[in-house]
């Protein structure tokens, strides 16, 4: 069996205009303005990470489609509410005062109903409780529960509304026994070849195979067993809509896709040779950089390019503008077609768990850090000048580093860079972030 470890994700879920997005960036708070802007990634976030009693978990917002026709409306909202159903632990079903109960909230409530998930019902807009209440009892008729009021633009009934959520984590997960088999998330957007590079693994000889299934988010996980090493892969593959409706509700398996990043060690970024990357390539691979995954960018269809002795290059350099946030990434080219290269993504994976995982002992660390001191001296203002205590590794997935110093402030960015960087030449550590925590101290301390 496998136990997820990882935080629990709940679903804004709602008809449009009932205030999904001001609930979303009020509960984001100041955590989605903080949020680096990475070249190439966009900026229109529908994920976030929220803190609430000690409980941390991510909240995703499935507001921003708004279809052309009444028709496509009750379409499109069956899809959404599809996806949240099968990927969130919890659903917070958002409905609106002002309009009252309408038929595409019982349809929705319908399709929460049977999905057997726990659903928060929240009424929105109640502005003023003692006027409004009278109002709110209506939304017990969808048969889902207590409806909670709130008010977005109000900050009201917040509190109550996550005590409610909260109630619904699973218990003690975080102490269970951790499955420690390397975990590896295959995603890219819909026909870049996930699932059949997976099939082409699992095709092979040497593979012994076993779906498990049974994890909180109701995939299936495959185990596979490679030159006698074994990998559980998160299978995103599934990301495909079954309906075809419309391209715009492709963004939704950034949700999908959000729970696979959050469950790996690792993850593969397959992108189509043929097309390039794409700003969805963009953004999956933002997520994977924010949460400190392992990277590994494998281009697939490889055989379906004319080349020249500088075709890989081109690409390669391509691929890294776009992706210029995250310069650590291994890449690989292959085929799930032809099975090219496919042996040498395992390697490539090992590769990159051994490093996500590395540690470097503190005296080693402060040796580079020194000789790096004194090869480029560290930033001055105002006649005050940066000093560097020293450094230690405090954790691993991601290799992280806290660097003391006199005036954080004085710390520029582009000197942890470069301190970074000394500290790749040194060690590598390809396919992985590396994360720095700039702490003050004083100088008698």
């Amino acid at each position: 069996m496998l136990i997820n470890l990882s935080k629990p994700i709940v679903a804004i879920v709602g008809r449009p205009n009932v205030g999904k997005s001001t609930l979303f960036n009020l509960l984001a708070g100041e955590k989605i303005s903080i949020v680096k802007d990475y070249p190439g990634v966009t900026r229109d976030r529908i994920y976030a990470d929220v803190n609430w009693l000690d409980k941390q978990f991510t909240i995703i917002d499935t507001g921003g489609i708004e279809p052309e026709s009444k028709d496509m409306m009750l379409k499109f909202m069956r899809a959404q509410a599809e996806i949240a159903i099968e990927t969130a632990d919890v659903i917070i079903f958002l409905t609106d005062v002002r309009q009252g109960l309408v038929d595409a909230d019982s349809k929705v409530a319908d399709m929460l109903r049977k999905s057997r998930k726990p659903v928060v019902l929240v009424v929105n807009k109640v502005d003023d409780f003692k006027k409004l209440t009278p109002d709110v009892y209506e939304f017990y008729n969808l048969g889902i529960g207590e409806p909670i009021p709130i008010s977005s633009s109000s900050k009201l009934g917040i509190g109550d509304m996550l005590d409610e959520v909260i109630k619904y984590f699973p218990e003690g997960s975080a102490e269970a026994e951790e499955d420690d088999r390397p975990k590896i998330a295959v995603v890219g957007k819909p026909n870049v070849g996930k699932s059949s590079i997976i099939n082409k693994l699992l095709g092979e000889d040497r593979v012994i195979v076993s779906n498990i299934a049974g994890t909180t988010r109701d995939a299936i996980d495959t185990e596979v067993k490679w030159n006698g090493k074994e990998y559980v892969f998160i299978d995103t593959a599934g990301l495909r809509r079954k309906s075809k409706i419309k391209e715009e509700i492709e963004k939704f398996s950034i949700i999908r896709t959000v729970s696979a990043v959050e469950r790996a060690d690792v993850v593969v970024l397959v992108i189509d040779a043929t097309e390039g990357v794409t700003e969805q390539d963009a953004k999956i691979a933002g997520i994977a950089h924010e949460r400190g995954k392992g990277m590994v960018v494998a281009v697939n269809k490889w055989d379906a390019i004319e080349k020249n002795d500088k075709t890989m290059y081109e690409h390669t350099n391509k691929i890294k503008e776009i992706l210029s946030f995250m310069p650590y990434a291994e890449y690989i080219f292959i085929s799930a077609l032809t099975g090219q290269r496919l042996p040498k993504l395992f390697e490539t994976i090992d590769a990159v768990i051994e490093n996500h995982s590395l540690r470097i002992a503190t005296g080693v660390l402060n040796e580079i850090l020194t000789e790096a001191v004194s090869l480029q001296q560290p930033p001055s203002d105002k006649g005050k000048r940066l000093k560097i205590f020293y450094m230690t590794q405090v954790s691993v997935k991601p290799p992280t580093f806290v660097i003391f110093v006199n005036s954080k402030d004085l710390m520029h960015f582009s000197y942890t860079r470069y301190i970074e960087n000394k500290i790749r030449e040194a060690f590598g550590f390809s396919g992985t972030p590396l994360r720095f925590i700039i702490r003050e101290r004083s100088e008698k301390g």
